[in-house]
């Protein structure tokens, strides 16, 4: 049953990265949606410690200032998306999807620059990042 709700979760995270592309922008009804899933979610199967969703969703709040200081070059629907995983997944696990998810943007950003796709204000959108980040910490369980 649990993994049903983990790839349920990551199929609702493959519909965000294709707003994302596609738009640049993630629907606040969406990410209000996903938020109610998660906590109801948590509050039925609790298999995360509630200390550590609540030091994910502490690290969506670091990120939400990141949005605000940095006018939002990174969005607050990231953000946002951010804060939900970490309730969702817990706070160690939340740091492994973040790792996984700056280090392919990173990789894939690069790439870009070099074959001469990119150029240096171009922007990249990073719930797909996000979501191979969960596919690899909670649907294949880790990275290592």
């Amino acid at each position: 049953m649990w993994k049903i709700i983990q790839i349920t979760f990551f199929i609702y995270l493959v519909i965000l990265s294709v707003l994302d592309i596609r738009t640049r922008k993630l629907p606040m009804w969406l990410l209000a949606a996903g938020g109610i899933c998660v906590i109801l979610s948590q509050l039925i199967r609790r298999e995360t410690p509630w200390e550590l969703c609540l030091f994910g969703a502490a690290a969506g709040c670091i990120f939400l200032m990141i949005s605000k200081m940095t006018r939002e070059s990174f969005g607050y629907g990231d953000s946002l998306l951010i804060l939900l995983l970490g309730v969702a997944v817990g706070f160690w696990n939340l740091i492994s999807l973040l790792a996984i998810a700056f280090f392919l943007s990173a990789v894939v950003s690069a790439a870009a620059l070099v074959f001469g796709k990119f150029h240096r204000k171009t922007t990249v959108p990073f719930v797909p990042f996000l979501g191979i980040g969960y596919f690899f910490v909670r649907v294949l369980g880790g990275v290592g």
